[in-house]
């Protein structure tokens, strides 16, 4: 009698052949490199430091396309759009030390937004692993346990035969629900040693997936179809999980008003007679959800900012479903599912009853109505026409990229995404210099469309260098950079909150001719020619630059 777990594959002669005789010159770096290719990774993010040549050196005998930018942070965000974009775990190589550490930002935002990258370190050699002071270049202490509160896990390598294992572990962990940063780090004398191990072929890292319990999937079903005023809040975990189909044919199915996180944007169609938009710091929306009797939250942790900075106080039952089970009822009591959205989405369409409401369409109508009238009443008819620009010149289904800037706040709230998966910010962890390293990283995931960057001109200073990397690669790149005089965001806070503001001021350079220095054309443009410049770029293939001088506000806050 033969048994599943008694089946062994059998090589060809071939490939014995081939592992019996590996190529001669191979090392460590190429053993990271094969395993990668074997994984399904076609490209990497990343910057050559002294401990991690091993790896760039193995570069050059491989079919991995490499794409270099000018600091590592940026380097993070451009894996981590990539990562957003494909679905699929971006490979960012890192060096030791300063190099290693100067990801963690990026790596703070991959965890937040649940964004798939693949870190790879180098470490100082195996005789000074375990904390002794040894006097290496970039010695740490400890230098896993500086990401390990950021990463979804850590992997240590000692030897070449532990790379493949650990870097299939890793893989898989970026790749379960919730997606994530993971870490890995190799000492340089692995990744340099000349290697006799045979060359790493395909790879089986498939993550397993994260599905609804039953009992749990039935109860919600009931609760929503004899709901009197059902809501749902659908959050980025409906676009990671390309759930976006599933949550319209169940707010269909029940008639229920659905609203989305900003980091949710297009996971409902905005125009939808059933869509509340994404309005979430707007007290009309607020008590509209608190009136909810039944109240489902799929793949949103209900934090900050999606509970109009933890004002709502929901008076109903709540439904919520999250792949991160440290997220499941932190914030408001709930019937908890841990699962994926698509997969619970799909378990509630299967077995929730067709409910009718001809009012729901008119309530959400009044809401978006007071909203509109709210916002009318504080004089904001600039803001309002430069958010309507950019959604002019975009593209229905080019993704767009908003750093953390006065404009993008607007966006959250005024912005429609159009499709799934389009509008990215770094409002997960709320970094400044995400939007154009970001952009960078979808224009090598997807050069079909052309990709959208927005920054201020404070954000823009952090990511000036990686003009090179877009002219270097010629990454069909438009980054708009809202030029205020400081960070907008901060002055608006502490002149509200002190009355005067300290360090929000800027000396900037004139970025038009900035940009032209790095060889990127560039526009100097206002609000009446906004829609008209940023069309232009975005039509012209390559990057460029778009800078439009203008002091923008904040709509009043509805939570204080």
């Amino acid at each position: 009698m033969t048994h599943d777990h008694d089946l062994v594959l059998r090589p060809t002669e071939a490939q014995t052949a081939a592992a019996l005789n590996p190529p001669k010159g191979r090392t460590g770096g190429d053993l990271v490199i094969e395993t990668l290719s074997g994984l399904g990774a076609t490209t990497v993010f990343g910057l050559p430091g002294q401990h991690a040549l091993g790896m760039f050196d193995a570069l050059r005998r491989s079919p991995l396309r490499y794409v270099g930018l000018r600091v590592e942070n940026n380097a993070g965000f451009a894996a981590d759009a990539y990562g957003r974009i494909t679905g699929e775990a971006a490979p960012l190589l890192l060096s030791t030390g300063p190099g290693a550490l100067m990801s963690l930002a990026a790596l703070q935002e991959a965890a937040a937004a649940s964004a798939p990258v693949l870190a790879i370190g180098s470490q100082i050699p195996v005789a000074g692993l375990g904390g002794g002071r040894h006097g290496y270049l970039h010695e740490l202490r400890d230098q896993q346990a500086s990401f390990r509160d950021v990463v979804k896990s850590v992997h240590t390598v000692r030897t070449q035969s532990q790379i493949p294992s650990a870097l299939a572990a890793a893989w898989e962990s970026a790749l379960t629900a919730p997606h994530g940063p993971v870490w890995v780090e190799i000492p340089q004398d692995v990744l340099t040693a000349e290697t006799l191990l045979p060359v790493v072929t395909a790879m089986d890292a498939t993550p397993e997936d994260v599905a609804p319990r039953p009992e749990l999937t039935a109860v919600a079903a009931d609760l929503l179809t004899r709901a009197e005023r059902p809501a749902i809040i659908a959050g980025g975990g409906v676009v990671r999980s390309d759930a976006s189909g599933k949550l319209r044919a169940l707010a269909e199915l029940i008639d229920a008003p659905v609203v989305t996180t900003f980091g949710g944007k297009g996971a409902f169609p905005w125009a939808h007679p059933l869509s509340l938009q994404s309005w979430l710091e707007d007290r009309h929306t607020t008590d509209f959800l608190e009136d909810a009797d039944v109240l489902l939250v799929v793949g949103s942790g209900l934090g900050e900012l999606s509970s109009n900075y933890h004002t709502f106080a929901p008076r109903g039952r709540v439904i919520q479903i999250e792949a991160d089970a440290g997220k499941l009822e932190s914030n408001h009591p709930a019937l908890g599912i841990h699962a994926d959205a698509r997969l619970a989405l799909q378990a509630l369409l299967e077995t929730a009853g067709k409910r009718t409401d001809p009012t729901a369409a008119e309530r959400v109508s009044a809401v978006l109505t007071k909203v509109r009238e709210r916002i009318a009443a504080q004089d904001l008819g600039l803001e309002q026409r430069v958010v309507a620009a950019v959604r002019k010149a975009l593209p229905a289904r080019a993704p767009s990229f908003w750093d953390m800037t006065i404009l993008a706040y607007w966006a959250w709230s005024a912005f429609d995404a159009r499709h799934p998966n389009t509008m990215h910010s770094a409002q997960g962890a709320g970094g400044l210099g995400y939007a154009f390293p970001a952009a960078l990283g979808a224009a090598v995931a997807d050069p079909s469309e052309p990709v959208l960057a927005v920054s201020g001109d404070g954000g823009a200073m952090y990511s000036i260098a990686e003009l090179a990397t877009a002219k270097q690669y010629g990454l069909d790149v438009t980054w708009l950079i809202v030029d205020d005089g400081g960070y907008g965001i901060l002055r608006e806070y502490m002149t509200d909150a002190f009355g005067e503001t300290t360090g929000t001021e800027l000396t900037r350079p004139d970025f038009v001719a900035l940009a032209e220095s790095f060889g990127v054309p560039a526009t100097l443009t206002d609000p009446d020619h906004l829609a008209t410049h940023l069309a232009e770029a975005l039509a012209t293939p390559g990057p460029s630059v778009v800078v439009l001088p203008a002091l923008l506000r904040m709509f009043e806050p509805t939570h204080l």
